[in-house]
């Protein structure tokens, strides 16, 4: 799946500029950051904090090396549901459409688990599985279908599909590592944050899990 998430990854690129860097505005003004805050990324890219004026120090984690450069990111390949910092190294862990491709209860909660402890605040960001274009395959109502036929429609009736185009074998084992999650989901997760809406035309895009700012 190596050689799909980088293709995944540089398709979704122009796309996801506008979005994230917007949210990334948001995020940088509502911590109160600064270029000597020592943040986690966990699962991001180092070129998305090139968005900002002023990058926070970061530090990347990801299941892989980068694919780009680094950029002045520091970069740790590893896995979210353990990562490989002491308590509270962080001020701030960040996480950017991860939680979605963690399949299981116990690995999600063990990585809800893994932030809390490594971070003191973090921001947490999952699209929304109602809202009616799925962002991965950037099509409307693909996945409120079965997974079966959303196997037979993503090469050849999605956005993605048509302009990625992955093999049958990707196709299947992408969709088979993407489960979206709903408010309750990021609640279970995250019982004590605010749970932050991310709107498009009015509609609820992505839910973002932000802890309180006692304790920092």
């Amino acid at each position: 799946m190596s050689s799909l998430r980088q293709r995944i990854q540089r398709f979704h690129r122009p796309f996801g500029r506008y979005f994230r860097g917007k949210r990334l505005r948001q995020f940088y003004r509502a911590f109160g950051l600064n270029h000597d805050t020592r943040l986690l990324d966990v699962g991001g890219y180092a070129h998305y904090w090139d968005l900002l004026e002023q990058p926070p120090q970061v530090t990347i984690l990801n299941l892989e090396a980068p694919i780009e450069g680094r950029g002045s990111s520091d970069w740790v390949v590893g896995d979210a549901r353990r990562l490989p910092f002491k308590d509270r190294a962080f001020r701030v862990v960040f996480s950017n459409s991860l939680v979605e491709h963690i399949l299981g209860d116990d690995s999600r909660q063990s990585f809800a688990a893994e932030v809390r402890r490594v971070g003191k605040r973090f921001y947490v960001q999952t699209p929304n599985r109602w809202f009616p274009v799925e962002p991965h395959v950037m099509t409307p109502l693909i996945h409120f279908l079965p997974k079966k036929v959303q196997r037979k429609l993503v090469r050849n009736f999605t956005v993605w599909g048509l302009l990625g185009r992955p093999s049958h074998e990707e196709a299947a084992g992408f969709l088979e590592l993407t489960d979206l999650l709903a408010r309750k989901d990021m609640e279970d997760l995250f019982p004590r944050a605010a749970i932050w809406r991310e709107r498009f035309l009015g509609l609820t895009k992505s839910w973002i899990a932000v802890s309180e700012k006692r304790g920092e």
